[in-house]
């Protein structure tokens, strides 16, 4: 359900006049780091795409981050293990370090930090480091479904059976789609107990009736939880709902737009619910505060790990704005 929203990006890049710099190994992707300091470097990691190490007594697979889904389910076929569920309509994002760094559900709704077996990233300090639960598990908590604040995913050790597991126990998502009313449309995606979805969506419809935003459509999946990372949107067991809603192209339609946004992201909220972190941007200080309370604690980690802010991305730079701002009072004038 994540695939359509705005994903973290590894590197921030801005334009320069220079051509990106095209990464194929561990020893490009160090040094481009380092020649980071004190300027932005413009790279492109999309060539970090290939399977470095299949080790079938172990049930392991080692894959750079840019790997694609269906490149994987194409090379393990031939082992005759089957991830079809992982390429098929699964809403998840399209390589696998993406999928890691938001920690996205897979096709069975456990976050994939459940098949993940270790972790090399290079840090803000230019080293390349192998995390995993056993080596560097404060690292590895915060990288994996870290939104690549702490460093750069280089590639992802993953356990076979689990894969396989996940792709055969495939759960596909409940679909509604219904006429389009304006053509433009953009996705809320909230996370909402599965015994309060029938009322969420009830009165998410009332709300966006009186609000005269039209649902285009609707996307049920279920998600289950873990325990593993730092910064985990999937605390317990949820429907993660996916609200394809009507963009209207004035000011003050995208106004509206916004306060029914916030007002579904209360609605779920007080049915127990939340939202993924890693794709919400519209979610206030309040109610991120109240969804995350790690967050605080987690951007405080960023900045001991990484004091010149060398590694940066717009979801970091939006939570830490978010959550740095002063409360105003508010006053009503007579």
């Amino acid at each position: 359900m994540f695939a359509a929203l705005s994903l973290p990006q590894p590197f921030q890049v801005r334009p320069s006049g220079r051509p990106a710099t095209t990464l194929r190994s561990a020893d490009e992707l160090r040094r481009a780091m380092r020649d980071a300091r004190g300027t932005t470097v413009a790279v492109d990691a999309s060539a970090l795409d290939r399977v470095l190490r299949f080790d079938a007594a172990r049930g392991l697979v080692e894959v750079q981050a840019a790997t694609r889904w269906d490149a994987l389910s194409d090379y393990l076929r031939a082992s005759s293990v089957d991830l079809s569920g992982f390429t098929a309509g699964a809403g998840l994002p399209s390589t696998v370090g993406a999928t890691v760094e938001i920690n996205a559900p897979g096709p069975d709704g456990r976050p994939l930090v459940a098949h993940v077996d270790a972790l090399a990233l290079v840090t803000p300090d230019g080293e390349l480091r192998r995390v995993s639960r056993q080596s560097n598990p404060e690292l590895f908590a915060l990288a994996a479904g870290g939104q690549g604040a702490f460093g750069t995913l280089y590639s992802a050790t993953l356990r076979i059976e689990g894969l396989a597991a996940a792709a055969s126990a495939r759960d596909p998502a409940a679909l509604l789609e219904l006429p389009a009313a304006c053509g433009r449309m953009r996705t809320l995606a909230l996370l909402v107990p599965p015994q309060s979805l029938e009322c969420f969506l009830a009165d998410a419809r009332a709300r966006c009736l009186e609000w005269r935003i039209p649902i285009e459509g609707v996307e049920v999946r279920r998600t289950l939880p873990e325990d593993e990372t730092r910064l985990r949107w999937a605390r317990r067991e949820y429907a993660a709902v996916a609200l394809a809603l009507g963009e209207p192209p004035t000011l003050g339609g995208c106004v509206r737009s916004t306060q029914l946004r916030r007002e579904l992201i209360d609605a779920a909220i007080e049915r127990g619910g939340s939202f993924p972190v890693a794709c919400t941007p519209e979610a206030t200080r309040a109610q991120t505060e109240a969804c995350y309370p790690e967050l605080r604690a987690f951007l405080a980690e960023k900045r001991r790990c990484d004091p010149a802010e060398r590694l940066s991305n717009p979801w970091y730079r939006h939570h830490r704005s978010l959550l740095g701002r002063e409360a105003c009072p508010v006053r009503w004038g007579v």
